[in-house]
């Protein structure tokens, strides 16, 4: 609903911000009304609906690569896609530390009903199931190599506030 992109505004000339649900889109044109530079768009990320080379900088933060529940290579080919050569490109998940922290949220959305009930027996491992099907996954260090590994680019993996995992992509060092 662009809590994450509130902070962006304050940086970036233009910020451009994408949800597959028109509902979060209105919550979140409400929750950003006093900010101009914002342009939101319900949009799938796998299928942009922006020109090739139209950005800056690309960021899929909070889990993105895994909250979507899209391929993430098609989803990665996207980001590329759209990033201007000399653009970076930003994927983040949670680190296994934060595990705690993440489960607390989980579970305080899940008593104001915004999502099921935890079930606690397969909840685990950086892997939160509701009873209703939902399910959250996470996508270590590993996994953003695996990602990685199917493009010919150069990255960085960091660690930052022991609660993120950053994936970087300076398209500048590619």
């Amino acid at each position: 609903y662009g809590r994450v992109l509130k902070p962006l505004t304050q940086k970036a000339k233009t910020v451009f911000g994408i949800d597959s649900s028109l509902a979060n889109i209105k919550a979140a044109h409400k929750y950003l009304s006093r900010c101009d530079n914002i342009q939101l768009y319900t949009m799938n990320a796998v299928e942009l609906a922006f020109k090739k080379n139209s950005f800056d900088k690309v960021i899929c933060i909070q889990n993105g690569v895994s909250a979507f529940h899209v391929d993430p290579e098609k989803l990665m080919d996207e980001s590329l896609r759209v990033a201007k050569k000399d653009g970076l490109i930003l994927f983040s998940s949670y680190s296994d530390k934060f595990w705690e922290n993440r489960l607390e949220w989980f579970k305080i959305q899940s008593e104001y009903k915004l999502l099921g009930e935890i079930d606690w027996e397969q909840t685990k491992n950086g892997v939160i199931i509701c009873k209703d099907r939902f399910h959250a996954t996470t996508f270590s260090p590993q996994d953003f190599k695996k990602l990685m590994s199917k493009f010919d680019l150069s990255y960085n993996i960091e660690e930052v506030d022991n609660s993120s995992i950053f994936c970087i992509i300076d398209l500048r060092e590619c």
